[in-house]
């Protein structure tokens, strides 16, 4: 990819959300927030060695948001032009004049606001000429197909650069902004043929390409991923130990967030409703959120609201320390904003003593999950049911490959069930965790 520059400098996205800002209480806001951003990015697939497709993206944007009192209103565009500009906030003032108040809405306390924002370093832009693309791809692909000739086929290489930058403001006096990258290569393997085909696929995320793994060694490991999975068997019916594989354990712990997150709280749609200060996890389970963390996938100094960031323990000794809230979903709480509009930031498991192997030895007997499919999880009452592929496991060794099962469950006995949680881990998006072996669920098979 060529022609790093972003068509737009910072100090043209300040511009631009002072303009909105100004248009903003010229007509009758007494509030205002506005997000002005710019990306563009390239992705390459490669499948059988031959060019499938090449992207590119360049796309830019600016949302608006106004308050009247308690009435809110929002409109977007990406169009950059004074006229868009005007036409944009005026849309948004006269949705929010047609809205119905709400008690809750506003602008967050000014003392919570970010300050000073430094420089995160989280950006690394890669120029990366197609070309150059398609031959990582092209490499990552063919290493696939040389691990054995029973990888006949493949859902493709890819190689994706992703660049942006964008600034925050609103009528308190907040800005800030910074830029962001990342990048990605990957490949997905077919092997087998009539009945018994089977598929998998491994990744490389990361902010920086000098970070990413080598396009050889992600073909050649998604390769054997799906080699193991030839011959798999159904099962019978039982309650057994569930180990998670690392990738598969951070989606548990993305479902503690979402159960742990404002809007599903004061929606009273989470099993987690009144838990803080109360034990959901054995007492070993420690997680931290890590907003500062170098080159972090979920890293930021603030929020979607423009609140400032910070350390914190979310678990500790098992026990819940502290939601995921917005401003708006705290006030509908009666709490403090956790500055986590948007999602949370970084979140870091403590990894045990066990690796994957010794998870394996002290499971003993039981299913090792490498996928799962659907999302059979109600947070209401945390019922969890979803379909899954894997490998049985016996006297602490992986015996043969399963799938066609369905593993069954409770978030809340799950989490409390947690006997180890490994430190093979894995970092992808906000979440970083090693395997979690559970005591006991259902598999569901023959």
């Amino acid at each position: 990819m060529s022609g790093q520059d972003f068509s737009y400098s910072r100090v043209r996205l300040m511009a631009l959300a002072q303009q909105v800002l100004a248009e903003a209480k010229r007509g009758g806001a007494t509030a205002c927030e506005t997000d002005v951003s710019e990306g563009f990015g390239q992705s390459v697939t490669v499948r059988r060695q031959e060019v499938e497709t090449i992207e590119y993206n360049r796309d830019k944007g600016i949302g608006v948001t106004v308050y009247l009192g308690q009435r809110r209103g929002h409109a977007s565009t990406s169009d950059f032009s004074d006229e868009a500009v005007r036409s944009t906030v005026e849309a948004a003032l006269s949705i929010a004049r047609f809205t119905a108040e709400d008690d809750c809405a506003g602008l967050p306390d000014a003392e919570l606001l970010a300050r000073d924002v430094p420089e995160p370093g989280l950006y690394f832009p890669w120029d990366l000429p197609v070309e150059k693309a398609i031959d990582m791809a092209r490499r990552c692909e063919q290493a696939a197909f040389d691990v054995s000739p029973m990888i006949t086929n493949t859902e493709g290489a890819s190689v994706s650069v992703h660049q942006s930058h964008f600034v925050s403001a609103n009528s308190l006096g907040f800005m800030g902004g910074y830029p962001i990258s990342r990048h990605y290569v990957s490949c997905s393997a077919i092997a087998g043929e009539g009945d018994d085909m089977q598929r998998d696929d491994w990744y490389s995320g990361k902010r920086d390409p000098l970070d990413l793994a080598r396009p050889e060694t992600i073909g050649d490991y998604a390769a054997r991923r799906t080699l193991a999975r030839l011959g798999a068997r159904k099962q019978k019916t039982r309650k057994v130990p569930v180990l998670l594989e690392a990738p598969l354990a951070a989606g548990l712990i993305g479902s503690f967030v979402h159960a742990a997150s404002g809007g599903a709280l004061y929606r009273k749609s989470s099993f987690l409703i009144d838990a803080l200060g109360k034990q959901i996890f054995p007492d070993f389970v420690r997680i931290s959120e890590r907003p500062y963390l170098a080159k972090g996938l979920a890293s930021s100094p603030f929020d979607d609201d423009g609140v400032a960031t910070r350390d914190r323990e979310v678990v500790e000794g098992g026990v819940l320390q502290g939601y995921f809230l917005s401003t708006y979903s705290a006030r509908k709480l009666g709490m403090q904003t956790t500055g986590n509009a948007g999602g949370s930031h970084n979140l870091l498991v403590e990894p045990g003593r066990h690796d994957f192997a010794e998870l394996l030895q002290e499971m003993g007997t039981g299913l090792l999950v490498t996928e799962v499919l659907g999302h059979g999880i109600n947070y209401v009452n945390g019922d969890y049911s979803r379909g899954a592929a894997g490998f049985w496991v016996e006297k602490g060794k992986i015996a043969y490959p399963v799938h066609e099962i369905t593993i069954a469950g409770n978030l809340k006995d799950m989490f409390r069930g947690i006997v180890a949680i490994g430190s093979d881990v894995v970092v992808r998006g906000s979440k970083q965790c090693g395997s979690i072996l559970i005591d006991r669920m259902t598999v569901a098979g023959q």
